[in-house]
């Protein structure tokens, strides 16, 4: 008897993450669904579908549920870039989410804020061996990243892991970023960095039972002084770092 091959799925953000991980497919073919493109392929000799996640919580919703029951795929990999809200998170470094919260859920007065309803936590936990792989994958790829390969150096970059916040916003200025960062503090969600998509797909995940971890970049402080040209930076950046990161991850992940 045959048995079910162990798909890994790799959600990508933005386009010139994406493309750089389709150039390594191996067998590429390419199917339309829901709306998406889903790439399928292999990659280090492991089964796997590449799509965008598309921008926001319920389009990233949507994108997983349909690799979940269409793709029948085992775990759930995200790459992609996130504005630094945490202490020491800086433009450059790369942080591995444990857990999420959606910093835009607020049902009260009938659930408390942040509260997911319904499902009595606020918080999505990453898949922990999952994660650990996608710790000891960024950390492994970090020691060659910065040695000249990209036009751009960032010598001081760290790696953290921790809490990753995601809302139907592009956070961008300054008080803004502080006063999200304050609220969440004071709630007891110390959150390292901002995005749109990650919770939602943990919370999918979590709906039906599947492993998935992330991971992203971090492109700015989430701020009005962000210091870099952002199209530059994903091309010449993000996307080195995500193959990078996503190529170490296959390598060290058990192949079944």
């Amino acid at each position: 008897m045959t048995s079910t091959p162990s798909i890994t799925a790799i959600l990508s953000a933005l386009q010139e993450e994406q493309q750089g991980l389709i150039d390594l497919l191996h067998k590429p073919q390419k199917t339309r669904h829901a709306g998406r493109d889903f790439w399928h392929g292999e990659l280090h000799g492991q089964p796997v579908v590449l799509v965008l996640s598309r921008i926001g919580k319920v389009a990233a919703a949507t994108t997983a549920t349909a690799l979940i029951e269409r793709f029948k795929v085992s775990r759930i990999v995200f790459t992609g870039v996130a504005g630094g809200l945490g202490h020491g998170v800086k433009v450059g470094d790369v942080v591995v989410a444990e857990d999420f919260v959606q910093h835009d859920m607020d049902s009260s007065p009938l659930f408390p804020r942040y509260e997911i309803p319904l499902y009595g936590q606020t918080r999505f936990k990453a898949d922990p061996a999952l994660t650990e792989l996608l710790l000891q994958a960024a950390n492994s790829a970090f020691k060659h990243i910065n040695d000249g390969e990209t036009p751009w150096a960032f010598p001081d970059a760290k790696v953290h892991h921790g809490l990753m916040a995601s809302g139907d916003r592009f956070v961008s200025g300054a008080q803004e970023a502080h006063d999200l960062q304050h609220a969440l503090q004071a709630a007891g969600h110390p959150v390292l960095a901002v995005e749109m998509e990650g919770a939602a797909i943990a919370q999918v995940a979590l709906d039906y039972g599947l492993p998935f971890a992330a991971v992203r970049t971090i492109s700015d402080r989430a701020d009005d002084q962000a210091h870099v040209d952002f199209p530059a930076f994903v091309r010449d950046v993000a996307s080195y770092y995500a193959r990078a990161v996503v190529e170490k991850f296959l390598e060290l992940l058990p192949k079944k």
